[in-house]
Protein backbone atom coordinates (compact mmCIF):
# COMPACT_ATOMS: atom_id res chain seq x y z
CA UNK A 1 0.00 0.00 0.00
CA UNK A 2 0.96 3.89 -0.53
CA UNK A 3 -0.11 5.34 2.80
CA UNK A 4 0.50 8.97 3.75
CA UNK A 5 1.34 9.68 7.18
CA UNK A 6 0.73 13.23 8.50
CA UNK A 7 3.10 13.99 11.57
CA UNK A 8 5.48 11.76 10.83
CA UNK A 9 8.46 12.85 12.50
CA UNK A 10 6.49 13.11 15.88
CA UNK A 11 6.17 10.54 18.66
CA UNK A 12 4.03 8.48 17.25
CA UNK A 13 4.17 8.91 13.95
CA UNK A 14 8.21 8.01 13.85
CA UNK A 15 6.80 4.76 15.14
CA UNK A 16 3.85 4.08 12.72
CA UNK A 17 6.04 5.10 9.82
CA UNK A 18 8.74 2.56 10.98
CA UNK A 19 6.45 -0.42 11.42
CA UNK A 20 4.84 0.09 8.03
CA UNK A 21 7.23 0.76 6.07
CA UNK A 22 8.65 -2.16 6.21
CA UNK A 23 5.73 -3.97 4.34
CA UNK A 24 4.23 -0.45 2.54
CA UNK A 25 5.44 2.67 0.65
CA UNK A 26 5.46 5.36 3.18
CA UNK A 27 5.65 9.12 2.46
CA UNK A 28 6.31 11.04 5.97
CA UNK A 29 4.93 14.46 5.94
CA UNK A 30 5.11 16.64 8.63
CA UNK A 31 5.12 20.59 9.31
CA UNK A 32 8.79 20.56 9.85
CA UNK A 33 11.18 17.31 8.22
CA UNK A 34 9.77 14.18 6.69
CA UNK A 35 9.38 13.88 3.09
CA UNK A 36 6.95 16.50 2.70
CA UNK A 37 6.16 19.56 4.41
CA UNK A 38 2.25 20.35 5.43
CA UNK A 39 0.54 22.98 7.77
CA UNK A 40 -2.94 21.21 9.14
CA UNK A 41 -4.06 24.45 9.72
CA UNK A 42 -3.83 25.48 6.02
CA UNK A 43 -5.92 24.33 3.43
CA UNK A 44 -4.01 25.72 0.88
CA UNK A 45 -0.88 23.60 1.78
CA UNK A 46 -2.99 20.56 2.59
CA UNK A 47 -4.39 20.97 -1.33
CA UNK A 48 -0.77 21.28 -2.34
CA UNK A 49 0.45 18.23 0.08
CA UNK A 50 -1.91 16.03 -2.09
CA UNK A 51 -0.61 17.44 -5.69
CA UNK A 52 2.44 16.30 -4.76
CA UNK A 53 1.67 12.77 -3.24
CA UNK A 54 -0.91 12.12 -6.09
CA UNK A 55 -3.12 8.96 -5.08
CA UNK A 56 -2.37 7.06 -2.20
CA UNK A 57 -4.32 3.86 -0.38
CA UNK A 58 -4.48 5.19 2.93
CA UNK A 59 -3.96 8.75 5.43
CA UNK A 60 -3.16 8.72 8.61
CA UNK A 61 -2.90 11.70 10.56
CA UNK A 62 -1.16 11.25 13.66
CA UNK A 63 -0.73 15.96 13.81
CA UNK A 64 -3.32 18.27 15.85
CA UNK A 65 -2.47 20.95 17.97
CA UNK A 66 -4.05 21.98 20.92
CA UNK A 67 -2.93 23.49 24.04
CA UNK A 68 -3.62 22.38 27.37
CA UNK A 69 -4.30 25.04 30.23
CA UNK A 70 -6.50 25.46 32.75
CA UNK A 71 -10.40 26.60 31.42
CA UNK A 72 -9.93 30.18 33.17
CA UNK A 73 -6.78 30.59 31.70
CA UNK A 74 -7.55 29.23 27.92
CA UNK A 75 -8.07 31.92 25.63
CA UNK A 76 -9.94 32.37 22.17
CA UNK A 77 -6.80 31.87 20.42
CA UNK A 78 -6.51 28.52 22.70
CA UNK A 79 -10.05 27.56 21.15
CA UNK A 80 -8.66 28.47 17.74
CA UNK A 81 -6.09 26.65 17.50
CA UNK A 82 -7.81 23.54 18.66
CA UNK A 83 -10.75 24.18 16.15
CA UNK A 84 -8.55 25.34 13.29
CA UNK A 85 -5.81 22.94 13.42
CA UNK A 86 -6.93 19.68 15.56
CA UNK A 87 -10.22 19.72 14.29
CA UNK A 88 -10.47 21.32 11.12
CA UNK A 89 -7.12 20.06 9.60
CA UNK A 90 -7.63 16.53 10.14
CA UNK A 91 -11.48 17.23 8.61
CA UNK A 92 -9.45 18.83 5.85
CA UNK A 93 -7.72 15.69 5.20
CA UNK A 94 -10.81 14.17 4.58
CA UNK A 95 -12.79 16.88 2.73
CA UNK A 96 -9.77 17.86 0.19
CA UNK A 97 -7.50 14.94 0.29
CA UNK A 98 -10.86 11.74 -0.83
CA UNK A 99 -10.31 12.87 -4.31
CA UNK A 100 -6.57 11.30 -4.09
CA UNK A 101 -7.40 8.15 -2.03
CA UNK A 102 -8.06 5.04 -4.40
CA UNK A 103 -11.22 3.02 -4.09
CA UNK A 104 -11.45 0.89 -0.65
CA UNK A 105 -8.49 2.74 1.16
CA UNK A 106 -8.99 4.87 4.41
CA UNK A 107 -8.52 7.97 6.17
CA UNK A 108 -7.75 7.31 9.66
CA UNK A 109 -7.61 10.42 12.51
CA UNK A 110 -6.60 11.24 15.53
CA UNK A 111 -8.33 12.24 18.69
CA UNK A 112 -7.60 11.02 22.35
CA UNK A 113 -8.53 9.37 25.76
CA UNK A 114 -9.37 12.97 27.13
CA UNK A 115 -12.50 12.65 24.59
CA UNK A 116 -13.82 10.18 27.32
CA UNK A 117 -11.97 10.78 30.08
CA UNK A 118 -11.06 14.29 30.54
CA UNK A 119 -8.72 15.79 33.02
CA UNK A 120 -8.06 19.22 34.72
CA UNK A 121 -6.62 21.70 31.96
CA UNK A 122 -7.88 19.75 28.80
CA UNK A 123 -10.96 21.32 27.86
CA UNK A 124 -9.80 22.49 24.13
CA UNK A 125 -8.12 19.11 23.47
CA UNK A 126 -11.24 17.31 24.83
CA UNK A 127 -13.47 19.57 22.78
CA UNK A 128 -11.33 18.62 19.69
CA UNK A 129 -11.11 15.22 20.50
CA UNK A 130 -15.23 14.56 20.91
CA UNK A 131 -15.84 16.67 17.73
CA UNK A 132 -13.49 14.84 15.78
CA UNK A 133 -15.13 11.34 17.00
CA UNK A 134 -18.90 12.67 16.27
CA UNK A 135 -17.65 14.06 12.61
CA UNK A 136 -16.16 10.50 11.16
CA UNK A 137 -18.94 8.88 12.64
CA UNK A 138 -21.88 11.16 11.01
CA UNK A 139 -19.35 11.17 7.84
CA UNK A 140 -18.76 8.06 7.59
CA UNK A 141 -22.72 7.62 6.58
CA UNK A 142 -22.24 9.58 3.32
CA UNK A 143 -18.70 8.33 2.58
CA UNK A 144 -18.67 4.46 1.18
CA UNK A 145 -16.20 4.40 -0.88
CA UNK A 146 -13.06 4.85 1.34
CA UNK A 147 -12.92 3.83 5.24
CA UNK A 148 -13.02 6.51 8.02
CA UNK A 149 -11.73 5.99 11.51
CA UNK A 150 -10.15 7.84 14.47
CA UNK A 151 -7.93 6.51 16.61
CA UNK A 152 -8.08 7.76 20.00
CA UNK A 153 -4.64 7.13 21.83
CA UNK A 154 -3.87 7.06 25.40
CA UNK A 155 -0.66 8.68 27.08
CA UNK A 156 2.22 7.81 25.21
CA UNK A 157 5.30 6.51 27.66
CA UNK A 158 7.87 8.34 25.65
CA UNK A 159 5.94 11.37 25.75
CA UNK A 160 5.11 11.75 29.56
CA UNK A 161 8.76 10.82 29.92
CA UNK A 162 10.09 13.92 28.16
CA UNK A 163 7.53 16.04 30.34
CA UNK A 164 8.86 14.72 33.43
CA UNK A 165 5.93 12.61 34.31
CA UNK A 166 5.76 9.16 35.97
CA UNK A 167 5.11 6.95 32.69
CA UNK A 168 4.14 3.26 34.45
CA UNK A 169 0.49 3.91 33.13
CA UNK A 170 1.68 4.91 29.90
CA UNK A 171 1.50 2.92 25.96
CA UNK A 172 4.14 3.24 24.12
CA UNK A 173 4.99 4.51 20.99
CA UNK A 174 5.43 1.54 19.34
CA UNK A 175 2.22 0.03 21.10
CA UNK A 176 0.76 2.63 20.42
CA UNK A 177 0.84 2.19 16.76
CA UNK A 178 -1.05 -1.23 16.70
CA UNK A 179 -4.60 0.58 17.35
CA UNK A 180 -3.29 2.32 13.68
CA UNK A 181 -2.50 -0.37 11.85
CA UNK A 182 -5.70 -1.85 13.14
CA UNK A 183 -7.97 1.12 11.58
CA UNK A 184 -6.30 0.29 7.83
CA UNK A 185 -8.45 -2.90 7.34
CA UNK A 186 -11.96 -3.78 8.48
CA UNK A 187 -13.33 -0.43 10.28
CA UNK A 188 -15.61 2.22 9.38
CA UNK A 189 -16.90 5.11 11.13
CA UNK A 190 -15.23 4.31 14.04
CA UNK A 191 -13.45 5.46 16.79
CA UNK A 192 -10.42 2.72 17.79
CA UNK A 193 -8.96 2.85 21.56
CA UNK A 194 -5.43 2.17 21.35
CA UNK A 195 -5.80 0.14 24.92
CA UNK A 196 -8.00 -2.38 22.45
CA UNK A 197 -5.45 -3.30 20.26
CA UNK A 198 -2.38 -4.08 23.06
Amino acid sequence: MKILIIGATGTIGKALADKLSAEHQVIRAAYSGGDIQVDLGNPASIREMFATTGPVDAVISTAGLANFAPLTQLQDSDYQLALNNKLMGQINLIRLGSEFINDGGSVTLTSGILAKEPMPGSASIAMANGALQSFVLAAALEETRINLNVVAPAFVKETMEMMGMDSSTGISAADTASGYIAALTGHHGETLDVRDYL
